[in-house]
């Protein structure tokens, strides 16, 4: 359990937070939300005790431990992986380590004999005999295999030091566990074995994600940094998502019965009852959501961008035929002889671990690569629109204020008044409209991309990694957007809810270049790999 007393903190004339109260109880996983910028990862901090508040504390219950995810991925690198893995039990690391400096000593004496012995039990009440074996479980669970077990963490690639990390934070049962990002740079496997770990863990999390799709699976609840409060409601993403949304309708039509309200309440709690999985998460979380009322939900101050692309044209039958596509980058094939036809109305996610791969043949499709060999062909009634997972080009530079930099792309050179109010759909008001394309942050560029991908009026959407940069709300704005658009899509992504919810096929692109194509939604296609092991 984490108990938070009338917590305030300030930055120069910010206010991220005050007076927050709040407890965090064993058996429940947190799902901490808000927009970016809110102090998300900073409220983290606080609980870890890394930052200290200006006002009120954090505590503990009696004895208990706190394991925090690292994010320095270079912190350890002189050490051994499993090693790493068990510093995460700070206490037990420090008994083996003093109970084997007195092992080694020369000159053991009936002192060092009376420490041992007391080292030794304390050893044994911390389950020390197990570390070792736990460790590597940990370890394999998350993918690292047992020949690096005893490597150098300098030997271990990037995303091998983010899984040590995770399982360094997992170690030794802690009461108390803070997630930061937890999914990032994690691959399938991994985000799996994540979410079965923590719906059977029974201390407290708390988890800062950007990932629906991990935080519907495994949270019991959602905390939502709002208004600078911090206000706790049961259920996961998805049910404090379409609450708070039920919650400001029924405020914007405040003179229905209350009776009406009520029953809208009802449906709605029965509706996402009946989809909970049988997990122990959902059956807990279940229980919980039939004691909801109608004055637990309220509505969020959260401001969503408005995404909607609208084809100016049908696309006919003949789409895209793409024929022996093979390609060499820096000397490996990325892509070797892959053949596919595109049909109307299919959108196709293309996924697999080779970033290369997927951002080459988006690449080659938009024209801005030649293949080594093969060759593709779009259909005379389609147009695309390509979002490129590096967009640096079109701000590096760039002296336009926000409405000049959109009028470059706008084909009828729309009036001003047009233009602002497209980009106050995407959340630019007032002033900010007359920012510098140049200094956006990396969310205002995406959002700066899908404006100009909205004005184009193509039918046919080529999108490497959209969702990256973007906060939870425009992620679901995104998201909903490609889910209603009428035209055809090709798009890369790391967020499994959004995958599932968008792509009726999947390409999977293969280390060696070859692919997988199946006519099918994400999930059918993962329960397909496992199935062909």
């Amino acid at each position: 359990m984490i108990t938070v007393s009338n917590v305030s903190l300030r930055f120069a004339d910010r206010k991220l937070f005050e007076d927050v109260n709040i407890k965090f109880s064993p058996g429940n996983c947190y799902g901490l939300i808000g927009a970016n910028g809110a102090g998300k990862s900073t409220f983290l901090k606080i609980l870890s005790g890394e930052i200290e508040a200006q006002t009120g504390s954090v505590a503990l219950g009696p004895d208990e431990r706190l394991a925090v995810l690292k994010q320095d991925h270079f912190q350890y690198d002189q050490e051994e992986v499993l090693k790493v893995v068990i510093m995460g039990h700070t206490r037990l690391y420090a008994v083996m380590q003093e109970k084997d400096a007195i092992y080694m000593k020369a000159d053991f004496s009936d002192e060092d004999g009376m420490k041992a012995a007391e080292l030794e039990g304390e050893f044994a009440e911390l389950n020390g005999w197990e570390a070792e074996s736990e460790a590597a479980i940990l370890l394999k669970g998350l993918g690292i295999q047992e020949e690096l077990h005893t490597k150098k963490m300098a030997d271990l690639t990037g995303s091998e030091k983010v899984k040590v990390l995770l399982a360094q934070a997992l170690f030794g049962q802690p009461d108390v566990l803070l997630l930061d990002e937890p999914t990032n740079h994690l691959d399938i496997a991994a985000i799996q074995w994540l979410e079965e770990f923590l719906i059977n863990f029974e201390n407290t999390v708390v988890v800062v994600s950007h990932d629906r799709h991990f935080l519907n699976k495994v949270c019991t609840h959602i905390a939502d940094l709002d208004f600078g409060k911090i206000q706790i409601y049961v259920g996961n993403y998805d049910f404090w998502y379409e609450s708070s949304q039920l919650a400001l309708k029924l405020a914007q039509d405040a003179n229905r019965k209350k009776e009406e309200k009520i029953k809208d309440l009802q449906n709605f709690i029965a509706r996402f009852s009946a989809n909970a999985s049988k997990s122990k998460q959902a059956t807990s979380r279940k229980k919980l959501l039939d004691k909801i009322s109608l004055d637990d939900i309220k509505p969020s101050s959260r401001r969503y961008p408005y995404v909607g692309f609208t084809p100016e044209r049908e696309i006919g039958n003949d789409l895209l035929r793409v024929e022996g596509l093979s390609k060499t980058i820096d000397g490996v094939k990325v892509l070797d002889n892959i053949s596919f036809t595109m049909n109307k109305d299919e959108k196709i996610a293309l996924v697999g671990v080779n970033e290369i791969a997927k951002t080459t043949l988006f690449k080659i499709l938009a024209g801005e690569m030649e293949p080594d060999s093969g060759t593709y062909k779009w259909g005379i009634t389609t147009s695309q629109s390509y979002f490129p997972a590096d967009n640096s080009s079109f701000f590096e530079g760039s002296d336009l204020d926000l409405i000049d930099w959109l009028r470059q792309f706008s084909p009828n050179d729309q009036s001003e008044t047009f233009l602002r109010g497209f980009l106050g759909r995407m959340l630019f008001s007032g002033e900010e409209v007359h920012k510098k394309a140049s200094v956006l942050s990396g969310g205002e560029k995406v959002r700066c991309m899908l404006s100009k991908m909205m004005l184009s009026g193509a039918n046919v959407l080529l999108l490497d990694e959209p969702t990256n940069h973007l906060d939870l709300e425009s992620i679901t704005a995104v998201n909903n957007g490609l889910i209603n658009f009428k035209g055809s899509i090709i798009f890369a992504s790391h967020d499994h809810q959004f995958i599932q919810t968008i792509a009726n096929r999947v390409i999977d692109i293969h280390e060696a270049g070859t692919i997988t194509d199946k006519l099918m939604t994400y999930d059918e296609y993962l329960d397909y790999k496992k199935e062909n092991k």
